[in-house]
């Protein structure tokens, strides 16, 4: 399947979703979740430094972890795959997030960020590109490229690449989890979600801004969230990384206000960190 082409449901089966046994979210902090689909057991973008210290990003922007993981690498097993958004932001990868990695065979992420890392078993994608996952026993599950732009217009240069993550089942023609990664609602964002037929979408939130560049923002707030609930129709909705960092500009409180209108009623889960969310 194309991505961007609407999905049809597979022959054989009028409901994909009951081809899914079971899919579980635990989120650990920021955007740092571990998900449980089918068998598989995947981690989205690793941070578990403790909080207090300040990391520089680009042009001189920065920010400081005010929270630390609901879990330490320890207590989370062995997982089968790292979906990385990108390499050089700190709130999606920190250093122990790095010391991670070297732990895991396969990481899925950017090509420049998996040349960056040069770590076995990393693979490096574009958007639309696919890598298909196999391990005996289980369905084989398709991991897509999906589009992201962390920043205004013109910003890609600045911020540098990003990516989010589809994640298909093999004999379904739905999307069992779309993970958006670090964006602003833009063009392709919008393109996309009409588009695919999601099961679950795991969205990065927070309204991230910085002093130095003013209004500018460099990812989705939860209006913006809102607007892509209302185009993707997903069975399921989970807000993270609107948490633990300083530069997220919007409060927690906004976001659950805008998030559990009636709109939304019985679509958004917000889980609770450390937390298993079964879906």
């Amino acid at each position: 399947m194309g991505l961007g082409q609407r999905c049809r449901e597979a022959p054989g089966h009028p409901d994909p979703f009951l081809i899914v046994s079971g899919l579980r979210l635990t989120h650990i902090g920021g955007p740092t979740v571990l998900v449980e689909l089918d068998g598989w057991r995947i981690l989205t973008d690793p941070t578990f430094d403790p909080p207090g210290r300040t990391y520089d990003f680009a042009l001189g922007t920065s920010s400081t972890k005010t929270a630390g993981p609901a879990l330490e690498p320890g207590d989370i097993g062995p997982v089968d795959a790292v979906l990385l958004s990108h390499d050089h932001h700190a709130d999606n990868l920190d250093d122990r997030g790095r010391e991670f990695l070297t732990e895991v065979d396969t990481v899925i992420t950017t090509k420049v960020g998996a040349r960056r890392l040069g770590l076995r078993g990393g693979r490096g994608l574009g958007v639309a590109q696919s890598r298909v996952l196999t391990r005996p026993g289980r369905p084989d599950l398709r991991v897509t490229a999906t589009p992201c732009r962390h920043g205004p217009p013109l910003s890609r240069p600045v911020v540098g690449p990003v990516i989010g993550f589809a994640l298909s089942l093999s004999g379904s023609a739905r999307v069992a989890l779309w993970m958006t990664g670090d964006t602003v609602l833009h063009h392709p964002l919008r393109h996309l979600a009409r588009s695919m037929q999601v099961d679950v979408m795991l969205m990065h939130l927070g309204r991230v801004r910085f002093p130095l560049t003013g209004p500018l923002r460099y990812s989705m707030d939860s209006l913006d969230a809102l607007k892509l609930i209302h185009m993707a129709q997903p069975r399921a909705a989970v807000p993270v990384h609107y948490e633990g960092w300083s530069h997220f500009s919007e409060p927690e409180a906004q976001s659950r206000s805008v998030l559990t209108s009636t709109v939304t009623s019985g679509v958004v889960q917000w889980p609770t960190l450390g937390v298993p969310l079964s879906l």
